[in-house]
C-alpha cells in the first residue's frame, strides 16, 4: 500500500517479492487443501469464491508499486483483508498458514504497540482455529503459530531498520549530489574569474595604453593650434574627452569594475549624460525617457542596459540617417525595460548581415547574447520609417519589491 520508492535497495525489494509470493502460495495451498477434504457444496463455494476476493482485494492493494496510497486508505485496505481471511479462516483451517504474511503487512502498516497487538489477535484467532478443529490438544498447535509471529516480528523490525538505513543512504547519496553541484558551480566561477582576469590584463595592455597615448596625442595636437584655429580646437576637444572617457571605461574594466559613467550616479543619470554627448557630437535630437519608479538594479544589470543603450545609439547615428532618437527606460512591476527608437531609415531584421570589412558589424548579436545571459529578451523591429531596439529584464521579487 505503499509507493515505489527510489532509494529501496536490492534486498528490499526481494523481501517485498517474496512476501506477495508467499501469500498467494499460501493461498493457492489452501485452496487446494479444500478438494482434498470432506467440505459441503455450500462451503466449498463459499470458501472459493472467498479465496477469489481476498486474492483480488490483496492485490489492489498490495501489487502496484507505482501508485501511492494514503495511510487511511491504507489501515481500510488492510482491515478489509484481515477480516475476509477471518472469515475464511472460519471455515477452513487450511486458511491458518496465511496468517504468515499478515504478520508483516501488520507490523508495516501499523505503529508500535498497535502492530504487536495485531499481530497477537491474529495468532489467537489462528491458535482458536487450530484447537476447534483438533481432536485432541497438543502443543504444537499452540507453539506453531506463537514461534511464527514471534518470527515474523522479528523479521518485520530487521526490515524496518534496514529501510531506514535505506532512507540515510539515499539522504547521503543527495547530499553528495548537491555537493558536487556546488563544486561545479565553484570551479566555473574560477574558470569565468581566470578568464576575466585575462581580458582585464588584454585591455589593459592594448586598449587603455593606446587610449591613453591618443589623449596624449590629441593635448599635444590642441596645444600646437594656431590661437584663431577655434574649430579645429572644438573637434580636438570633443576628440579628447571622448578618448579620455573610453580611457575611463576600460580602465574600469581591468579593476573589474562597472562603467564609470555608472559609478559617479545611476542608471537614468548615465543614460541622460549619454544623450546629451550623442546629441553634442552628432547633432542627432537625442531625448531620455523614464517610466515607472526607478529602482536599485543588479551591478549587471545596469552594466547591460547602459551597453546596449551605447550599442543601439551608435548604430543610429552611424547607420540610420535618422534625425531624432528616444531612449525609454521602464521600471515595471517584474521587470525592468530598455527601448532605444528612432526616425532613420530601418532595415531588414531578418537579411543576414555579415561582418564588415572594418571589423564592426558584431555589435547586435553580442547585444543580444548579453541579454539572453541575463535572462532577459531582446527583441528588434525595424521599417522603413524607423528601428526599435526593446529589452527586456526580468526582476528578481526582492528587487521589485
Amino acid at each position: 500500500m505503499t509507493g515505489h520508492d527510489p532509494s529501496d535497495s536490492v534486498v528490499l525489494r526481494v523481501l517485498r517479492t517474496a512476501l506477495h509470493a508467499g501469500f498467494y502460495l499460501l493461498l493457492a495451498v489452501a485452496v487446494a487443501r479444500l478438494f482434498a477434504t470432506a467440505q459441503s457444496r455450500g462451503v466449498m463455494m463459499f470458501a472459493l469464491f472467498g479465496a477469489l476476493a481476498l486474492a483480488v482485494l490483496y492485490a489492489v492493494g498490495a501489487l502496484p508499486r507505482r501508485v501511492a496510497h494514503n495511510r487511511r486508505t491504507a489501515l481500510l485496505w488492510l482491515a478489509c483483508v484481515t477480516a475476509l481471511w477471518a472469515a475464511l479462516l472460519a471455515v477452513s483451517p487450511d486458511f491458518s498458514w496465511i496468517a504468515f504474511p499478515l504478520f508483516f503487512l501488520h507490523m508495516h502498516l501499523l505503529r508500535g504497540p498497535h502492530a504487536v497487538v495485531a499481530v497477537v489477535v491474529v495468532t489467537g484467532l489462528v491458535i482458536a482455529t487450530q484447537l476447534a478443529h483438533a481432536d485432541e490438544f497438543s502443543v504444537a498447535v499452540v507453539l506453531g503459530p506463537s514461534l511464527g509471529a514471534g518470527f515474523a516480528v522479528l523479521v518485520a523490525w530487521g526490515y524496518a531498520a534496514v529501510h531506514r538505513e535505506s532512507q540515510q543512504r539515499r539522504l547521503l547519496i543527495e547530499d553528495l549530489r548537491r555537493t558536487r553541484s556546488q563544486l561545479a558551480v565553484s570551479q566555473h566561477e574560477a574558470g569565468v574569474a581566470a578568464e576575466r582576469e585575462r581580458l582585464a590584463g588584454e585591455i589593459h595592455d592594448t586598449i587603455a595604453q593606446g587610449l591613453s597615448s591618443v589623449v596624449l596625442l590629441l593635448r599635444a595636437a590642441e596645444a600646437a593650434l594656431p590661437a584663431g584655429a577655434d574649430t579645429a580646437r572644438g573637434h580636438l576637444v570633443e576628440a579628447r574627452d571622448t578618448a579620455s572617457e573610453n580611457l575611463a571605461e576600460a580602465r574600469g574594466l581591468v579593476s573589474e569594475l562597472g562603467p564609470p559613467a555608472l559609478n559617479e550616479a545611476g542608471l537614468a543619470d548615465a543614460l541622460r549624460r549619454l544623450c546629451e554627448r550623442v546629441e553634442r557630437e552628432s547633432g542627432l535630437r537625442c531625448r531620455l525617457r523614464l517610466d515607472g519608479t526607478a529602482l536599485g538594479l543588479p551591478a549587471g544589470y545596469e552594466v547591460a542596459l547602459l551597453r546596449a543603450a551605447q550599442a543601439s545609439l551608435a548604430n543610429v547615428v552611424q547607420h540610420a540617417g535618422a534625425d531624432s532618437a528616444t531612449v525609454t527606460l521602464g521600471y515595471l512591476r517584474t521587470e525592468v525595460t530598455l527601448d532605444v527608437y528612432d526616425d532613420g531609415a530601418g532595415f531588414d531584421p531578418a537579411s543576414p548581415r555579415a561582418p564588415r570589412p572594418d571589423g564592426s558589424g558584431f555589435g547586435l548579436r553580442s547585444l543580444r547574447e548579453r541579454i539572453e545571459r541575463l535572462g532577459g529578451v531582446f527583441e528588434l523591429e525595424s521599417t522603413g520609417s524607423g528601428t526599435v531596439v526593446a529589452i527586456r529584464l526580468p526582476l528578481r521579487e526582492e528587487v521589485s519589491r
